[in-house]
């Protein structure tokens, strides 16, 4: 029987940012299926520049003209009490409300401005608590509300150049589920979703044939679900897009528990880091763990092993709010290790500075408010000249149910917390970048991680400290720059006001301090990116959980009745697929694999392995159509630049030249974009274009000269599918012809391997086809020519204008998704390159065999080393910089008597 159609009759829907991409799709369903929509935009740049009233007009006249109901609003989000105000106004109630407005500003950390930091605050967080605040009390009174708010992957995961929208996205995290927290006995559910949709903002980092698949209506049927009245579920998370969804939770390891006494040293917790990291026994908790129970059992141990003693003899450490409590105990315990200690403290650093100096340790004052993270810092560079480690730890509470929660209690907390943890360290920042080294450690708290009662402003930014760290720690690791964070339970000034008194006794700093040591230490285990609750003698990694969800065919239109239908299936955490992850790359990995889910592929997914090898039989016999490619000489010389010939290389630059020519390696070419008589998805199991990697690449040059002007047609062939286990290797082999005369031009083979897609049990070795399938050693003796090759920044832009439009090679925001911080110099390219050299050294070759081993950044330098043994020249090429190779095991057979030594 079909589930029933979901309705919202009567009810109110507020929807921020509705001006386009996923707003406006939120917008004009909730008008179709019998909801008052305010359409709020104000009609800014997706960077946040400008205003203007057109956007929410469009959508507010499609929604009237299919017959809806539906008026604008052009306020900003941090005028939330006038957004709300439009629905009272004009339709006398408000039911739900989706905080979905957003702006980018994608920059690296060292580049970053404070108005870059500034605006994502106010847009992403203060604008989502204003619009929420404004709502609550209508929520409260009518005994209903249903609230969504809009995390990210760049959140959840941290992002190369999104320090400001990770710490936002993720702030929404630990604010939202302290709503679900405090709405419940209310009827008000409040949900966070991470969409991945093609929006204004994501088309600037992605290509077309994703951004196809990553519509907004892939994620509009789960805010359908979430935001309907037959909704049970609340304080949770959602991924979303491209036809896969799936739940997220938090997963806390079971800990090391340690005796609470002297022997409860960094030494000791890095001895048991592998308890600490031990997720057999993990829990799914709502909030912190038992303190009391844990330390009574710690209590009991025996002493443990204190393990190698760290050193800290020159280093210097600052720690904000370090005039007592927490921040006391990690000074002392520096101190003693023999660093130079900066005591921060905004009202009495001396005491601290005083009792170090006692114990014949060096320590200074610092007064500064950590808002102003230059002044802080100051205090380490004017008395030490360095700074090597530093700890965010200052903080306040202003705690208030969220009903009687005002302006400034949430900015104040946002200023200490989340925007003093971001001007300390971007303050201390240009010092770790200059001397390849720094420590950090940020402070979150379980209330940010599981939402808590009466703390929505301190849950928004302890969570956004969290997202923070997790995109800082991506763009400091390559600068030997490591940041962590902790989620500490102990009793202090701070917890006083909340915690029974013999537990503020009890559940002292000195146990949470060793492992801020071990973490700013050279020895920790895990060096960076860390999540970690601690105290009372106990350490713990938390990490997230994500059911394997379910992916529905890209090629049916996805309804919130479909959803509803599968609920049970994506909200399953123990049916065994469910997985773990860490990063942007494997967050997006069941989405981008859903991409070749089609519904008549539905019984692909079955497919057995007699189904497989039949199916790569028929596929070999399958015949191209042939791909018409058509080159003049400005593409030679466009190509020849590309890789790496300079404006004196006039045969290879100049057409009047008597000796213009085509470098051989222009064969790969032709064939870039030729259509396969066959898919990549029926011929080996679990295909993902995500897990492809290009492994070889053979070119046989079947005419010489190679004519500088054509008119090609390439016909491909598969060759061999090879069953690695892990993975399946796929061989495509390319007859380029002249397209007049029939006669062929190039040969191509190309080798991918597909990560995940072995074991159909298909033949488990490669066949022997000569030249093609070749390896080439280089012999035991120094190369008989060695040519160097610094390419240029530019090398990859140029390059892409002969075919391979891939963004990986060009938009550092689509590199980034691939886990390369710069676009980087595509394989063919230096392919290209290593075979000019080959060409210059030792004249014109038959064909030329290579393997792809590593990746090149534009502006580094290649060096080719070249062996002849008989008719063949033997390459290598490394970078440089690196001094790894970039292709091995190559060689190249030279045409008879042509060679040059």
């Amino acid at each position: 029987m079909a589930p029933q159609e979901l309705r919202y009759d009567g009810q109110t829907v507020v929807v921020t940012g509705a001006g386009g991409g996923l707003g406006r799709e939120y917008a004009v369903f909730f008008g179709s299926r019998g909801a008052n929509v305010v359409v709020n935009d104000l009609g800014g740049s997706f960077k946040g520049e400008g205003k203007g009233s057109r956007a929410a007009d469009v959508v507010v006249n499609e929604i009237r003209s299919a017959g809806g109901k539906a008026v604008a609003n052009y306020d900003s989000v941090e005028n939330g009490d006038a957004i709300i105000k439009t629905a009272i106004d004009n339709f006398g109630r408000i039911d739900v409300l989706i905080n979905n407005a957003g702006i980018l500003r994608d920059v690296s950390f060292k580049n970053m401005k404070q108005s870059d930091w500034d605006l994502i605050m106010a847009v992403h967080v203060k604008g989502a608590y204003k619009c929420a605040r404004a709502a609550w009390p209508y929520f409260r009174k009518q005994k209903y509300g249903r609230l969504i708010s809009t995390a990210s992957a760049a959140g959840l995961f941290g992002s190369f150049g999104q320090c400001n929208y990770g710490a936002a996205k993720l702030a929404l995290v630990g604010f939202t589920e302290t709503l679900a927290k405090e709405g419940l006995k209310y009827n008000i559910l409040c949900n966070t979703i991470a969409p991945i949709a093609a929006s204004r903002m994501t088309e600037t980092v992605m290509p077309p044939d994703v951004l196809n698949s990553l519509k907004p209506e892939w994620v509009m049927p789960l805010v359908a679900v979430l935001t309907h009245q037959s909704c049970t579920e609340t304080g949770s998370i959602y991924e979303a897009g491209g036809g896969h969804i799936a739940k997220i939770r938090w997963e806390r390891a079971k800990g090391a528990l340690l005796k609470t006494d002297d022997s409860l040293t960094p030494g000791a917790i890095a001895q048991k880091w592998k308890e600490v990291n031990n997720f057999a026994e993990a829990e799914h908790p709502q909030g912190p763990g038992n303190a009391m129970e844990l330390l009574e059992t710690a209590q009991q141990l025996p002493p443990s092993n204190p393990g190698e003693k760290l050193d800290f003899k020159d280093k210097v450490v600052l720690i904000t709010g370090a005039g007592a409590g927490l921040g006391r105990a990690y000074a002392l315990q520096f101190a003693k290790l023999g660093a130079k200690i900066v005591v921060n403290d905004l009202v009495n650093p001396d005491t601290v500075v005083q009792e170090i100096q006692k114990m014949g340790g060096q320590a200074v004052g610092n007064k500064a408010n950590v808002v102003d993270g230059e002044a802080v810092v100051k205090g380490a560079i004017d008395a030490y000249g360095r700074i090597d480690v530093l700890i965010n730890n200052a903080g306040i509470l202003r705690d208030k149910a969220f009903a009687n929660m005002d302006d400034n209690m949430w900015d104040i907390i946002h200023q200490v917390h989340l925007n003093g943890t971001y001007a300390c360290t971007k303050a201390a920042w240009p010092y770790f970048l200059k001397q390849k080294y720094g420590r950090v450690v940020n402070t979150t708290s379980t209330s940010g991680i599981y939402g808590n009662f009466g703390q929505a402003n301190y849950a928004s930014a302890k969570c956004g400290i969290l997202g923070f760290s997790r995109s800082l720690a991506l763009e400091g690791k390559k600068y030997n720059i490591f940041v962590n964070t902790i989620a500490p339970n102990a009793g202090t000034q701070l917890t006083r006001t909340i915690m029974p008194e013999e537990m503020v006794q009890a559940l002292k700093p000195d146990y949470v301090a060793p492992l801020v040591v071990l973490l700013c230490s050279d020895k920790a285990p895990t060096p960076t990116g860390g999540l970690y609750e601690c105290g009372m003698g106990w350490f713990a990694a938390t990490r997230w959980q994500r059911t394997g969800g379910f992916g529905f065919p890209v090629d049916v239109k996805l309804t919130p009745e479909a959803v509803v239908e599968k609920w049970a299936k994506i909200n399953d955490f123990d049916d065994g697929r469910a997985d773990h992850p860490h990063d942007n790359a494997s967050g997006l990995q069941k989405i981008m694999a859903n991409m070749e889910n089609k519904s008549k592929g539905a019984k692909k997914e079955k497919k057995g392995n007699s189904e497989i090898l039949s199916a790569i039989e028929s596929a070999k016999k399958a015949q191209a159509e042939g791909t018409p490619f058509e080159y003049d000489e400005r593409d030679v010389i466009l190509y020849n630049l590309g890789v790496g010939a300079k404006r004196t290389d006039l045969p290879l630059v100049y057409e009047n030249d008597d000796n213009f020519q085509v470098l051989p390696t222009f064969g790969v070419i032709p064939p870039f974009n030729a259509v396969a008589p066959f898919s990549m998805g029926d011929i080996v199991p679990n295909f993902s274009p995500m897990m492809l990697l290009h492994g070889e690449q053979f070119l046989e040059i079947r005419k010489f000269p190679i004519p500088t002007e054509a008119k090609l047609v390439s016909y491909p062939k598969l060759i061999e599918v090879v069953d690695k286990g892990a993975a399946g290797i796929i061989v495509t082999g390319t007859t380029t012809k002249d397209a007049s005369t029939g006669e062929d031009v190039f040969y191509n083979e190309s080798t991918v391997f597909i990560r995940g897609s072995g074991g159909f049990g298909g033949e488990k070795k490669g066949g022997n086809r000569g030249a093609s399938t070749a390896i080439h050693k280089p012999p035991q003796r120094a190369p008989d020519a060695v040519v160097e090759e610094k390419t240029t920044p530019e090398q990859a832009a140029v390059y892409r204008l002969s075919g391979d439009r891939n963004p990986l090679h060009i938009d550092p925001e689509f590199s980034k998704v691939g886990g390369f911080d710069t676009p980087i110099l595509h394989g063919l390219c230096f392919f290209g390159i290593s075979g000019k050299h080959v060409l210059q050294t030792f004249g014109p070759y038959k064909n030329i065999k290579v393997r792809f081993a590593g990746t090149v950044l534009p502006g580094q330098t290649l060096k080719t080393e070249m062996w002849k043994t008989g008719n063949t020249v033997v390459f290598q090429t490394k970078v440089v910089e690196t001094g790894k190779l970039c292709i091995s095991g190559a060689g190249a057979e030279l045409m008879g008597g042509a060679s040059k030594l």
